[in-house]
């Protein structure tokens, strides 16, 4: 066969699977040439307007469709005049075979397959985001809602702010014909960040787009929470007088604006304010398999139960039409829509996903890093330089976790110390192998009773050094290699009395604690020694709750680090200092 017939051949073939199938025309003539596929129910973040604060029940894994069913029903929808398809979740990152999806997906293209998209809220896409693009993925929306790192952990309850903001300027610098960041404006949570948004747009060629908060089930929508777009956009408009309106696409969700001068453009999604269903060509697949012919109507169609029942193509095209043919012209009013039935924005296919449980809550507008410049590189704010500024702060005051990620992995160790002072009674206890001769009150009795004392608190210090980054907001995971604490009686006959301060008796705790880590451990041996000594208190309270001092928490030595190996010399020093002061 001639290359000429082959090509005129394979013109024939795009030119036909470009007709639109009359099953995706509804009743007011709105061709559906655009799918939204959502791959998964599941997502790494946790945010209030897409899952209820109760949380949501997942379907059984042998509810959701397979690889295979979904690339049968993609396929089936792109010979029948789907030229767009958009992955979605959940996240749709956190889906088995992404990958696979999108090359395979990438294979229709001669069927008349245009774009190949997804919305992902970006936290674990980094590493992936060139091969998928490689394999296909041609339009990339990312999910964030704001700019402060502080403010974004509070809103998903997760850290990875700045895992966003790398995935961000990543896709940038691909070739992916799009890059999109999906924003939903609450009023009392991130209004207050339109303008730092907007400016993103100056240096980058990326499109800021601005979402109405939208009611689902169980994610307490109040329309005073909304904040229409006519706001958002006379609010711009006042910073930027010659903001003015984009070329409209069709099918266009999103009204486009664009200030002079700046390589991107900013949008709004009115789907509350301003409704844009005449133009609608959206349909959307759950990842259980129903088809959606409106984000707001809680009617669907199952296409999982018609494939499993191993329904021909002609079936599956017959069901799909007979539910574009019940589209309605336009949802509900905002206050109307029907939250009771339809699903959570989690389980539909979101645009984005945030907290449980945040409602009520408004987080206050204390300043917040405002980039005045912001180059390809987003970065999530400058640390103080000093070296009498604390670590853990930007430069205007507010927490921020340190950056760690250029930091090379080596070996890190530390070691702290702790006492705690008790009276003579509690000390046999703790030293005597048997029960003492002497006359057993109620209280020691219930002290022996909790055991080995010392062995407990031995336990208690090393499950606390690893679990050291949940009880301290800014530490950081880490893999220890070992921790090892030791809890020593000590009995000084030369220490006096101090007014029930200071005892003879006491335990001293020391704790090591070692890593192959890009940051020190000397907060995990500090938080096992104290844990070490208030488990001590804890098991002798009954006897000694009253007269017991915790005190002389010091890190002793360290090794590994930009900082250098350091040893503490003045622990006897100091605490010869803090005798005399009471004496």
């Amino acid at each position: 066969m001639s290359q000429r017939i082959k090509a005129s051949e394979r013109i024939a073939l795009v030119d036909k699977s470009n007709l639109m199938s009359p099953m995706l025309v509804d009743t007011f003539q709105r061709k559906h040439n655009y799918l939204r596929i959502s791959l998964t129910e599941r997502c790494n973040l946790r945010c209030f307007y897409c899952m209820p604060s109760e949380g949501v029940e997942l379907s059984p894994a042998g509810k959701l469709l397979t690889n295979e069913e979904v690339l049968r029903l993609a396929t089936l929808f792109v010979k029948s005049g789907v030229t767009k398809i958009r992955l979605t979740g959940g996240e749709p990152t956190v889906r088995k075979g992404l990958d696979d999806i999108i090359s395979a997906l990438n294979a229709l293209r001669p069927l008349g397959l245009q774009a190949i998209a997804m919305t992902s809220n970006g936290l674990a896409l980094y590493r992936r985001l060139p091969e998928l693009v490689e394999k296909g993925l041609s339009h990339l929306n990312l999910s964030l809602d704001t700019l402060d790192p502080y403010r974004f952990e509070i809103m998903t309850r997760r850290r990875g702010h700045d895992a966003v903001l790398r995935t961000l300027d990543l896709a940038l610098s691909l070739p992916l014909k799009s890059v999109k960041l999906n924003v939903v404006v609450i009023r009392g949570l991130n209004e207050d960040e339109i303008l730092d948004f907007v400016e993103m747009t100056k240096d980058n060629p990326i499109s800021i787009r601005f979402i109405e908060f939208m009611p689902f089930t169980g994610n307490k929508w109040e329309k005073q929470r909304m904040v229409p777009s006519s706001q958002l956009i006379q609010q711009i408009s006042e910073r930027h007088p010659s903001l003015s309106r984009g070329s409209a696409e069709l099918n266009e969700t999103a009204q486009t604006w664009k200030i002079p001068g700046y390589q991107g453009n900013i949008g709004f999604i009115s789907s509350m304010s301003d409704l844009f269903c005449s133009t609608c060509n959206r349909l959307r697949l759950t990842a259980d398999g129903q088809i959606k012919v409106c984000l707001f109507d809680p009617k669907e169609v199952s296409l999982r139960d018609e494939l499993r029942r191993n329904a021909t193509d002609e079936e599956l095209l017959s069901v799909i039409g007979q539910a574009v043919k019940g589209k309605h012209e336009k949802h509900a009013g905002m206050e109307n829509i029907d939250v009771i039935n339809n699903r959570p924005m989690i389980l539909i296919g979101s645009a984005r996903h945030t907290t449980p449980s945040l409602w009520g809550l408004r987080v206050s507008h204390r300043p917040i890093h405002r980039p005045g410049h912001i180059s390809s590189h987003f970065t999530s704010g400058h640390r103080l330089k000093s070296t009498n500024a604390l670590t853990h702060l930007d430069q205007h005051g507010r927490a921020d976790m340190v950056d760690v990620s250029d930091k090379k992995p080596t070996k890190r160790t530390a070691t702290a110390t702790g006492r705690i002072y008790i009276p003579e009674i509690a000390y046999e206890l703790l030293t005597s192998t048997y029960p003492s001769k002497q006359p057993q009150t109620d209280a020691m009795k219930k002290a022996q009773r909790k055991g080995d004392a010392l062995t407990v608190a031995q336990v208690a210090a090393t499950m606390a050094a690893k679990k050291t980054y949940d009880l301290i907001p800014l530490c950081h995971p880490l893999s220890l290699s070992k921790v090892s604490v030791s809890l020593t009686p000590e009995f000084d006959s030369a220490l006096p009395h101090k007014a029930g301060r200071r005892h003879r008796a006491s335990v001293m705790c020391e704790a090591t604690v070692t890593c192959e880590g890009k940051t020190g451990v000397e907060m995990e041996a500090l938080t096992a020694v104290s844990v070490g000594l208030l488990t001590v208190w804890d098991m002798l309270k009954a006897v000694a709750g009253k007269q017991m001092e915790i005190g002389e928490v010091y890190v002793t030595r360290k090794t590994g680090g930009q900082s250098g190996d350091f040893v503490r010399d003045c622990v006897d020093n100091d605490r010869d200092e803090a005798d005399s002061e009471t004496t």
